[in-house]
């Protein structure tokens, strides 16, 4: 009786144990630290990604030091948080002038990139996807100038600034 009982709980607590350290790896690779800096597209020119290299977007209803996107939109575009006692890290290529914060859900502050937050896209698995770019008419990749890049860049690089857009169905 005693190893039928074993046999049948101890997948189980194994189950339940590896959840439990998956969820508090997610939660401390989350925001320990993030990274902000640039790499070049050949679409869209020199623009922002986080330590992993994943595209970082901004949503054009946010303002400064405020982020519209509540509800489902998070569950699009995860936002790029710290530890409400960590600073985002200035990588190559980022003005470090233009990194901040902001207060965002469960002890964690939303990177800012010149007062605006960022956004990582769900679709966006892996370093060097675009998938999130112009969706809704209102997510974009930004500069390293921190305007946003709706357009490819004209030669010389850089990208074309801009802000505005309407509202969406995301938010």
């Amino acid at each position: 009786m005693k190893r039928g009982l074993i046999r049948i709980v101890l997948p189980l607590v194994l189950v339940a144990a590896a959840g439990a350290g998956a969820a508090m790896a997610t939660t401390a690779g989350a925001g320990a630290m993030a990274t902000v800096k640039t790499v070049m597209n050949g679409t869209f020119g020199v623009v922002l990604v986080d330590g992993s290299g994943r595209t970082l977007y901004r949503y054009t209803p946010d303002r400064k030091g405020k982020s519209v996107c509540t509800g489902q939109c998070l569950a699009y575009w995860p936002p790029l948080v710290v530890k409400a006692t960590a600073k985002p890290v200035a990588g190559a290529g980022v003005k470090a002038s233009l990194l901040g914060t902001i207060k965002a859900g469960h002890g964690m502050r939303q990177v800012t990139y010149g007062g605006y937050p960022l956004y990582h896209f769900k679709s966006d698995s892996k370093a060097g996807e675009f998938e999130g770019q112009g969706v809704d008419g209102s997510w974009y990749v930004v500069n390293a100038n921190g305007a946003l890049v709706k357009t490819k860049p004209s030669t010389g690089g850089g990208g074309s600034g801009g802000g505005g857009g309407g509202g969406g169905t995301w938010g």
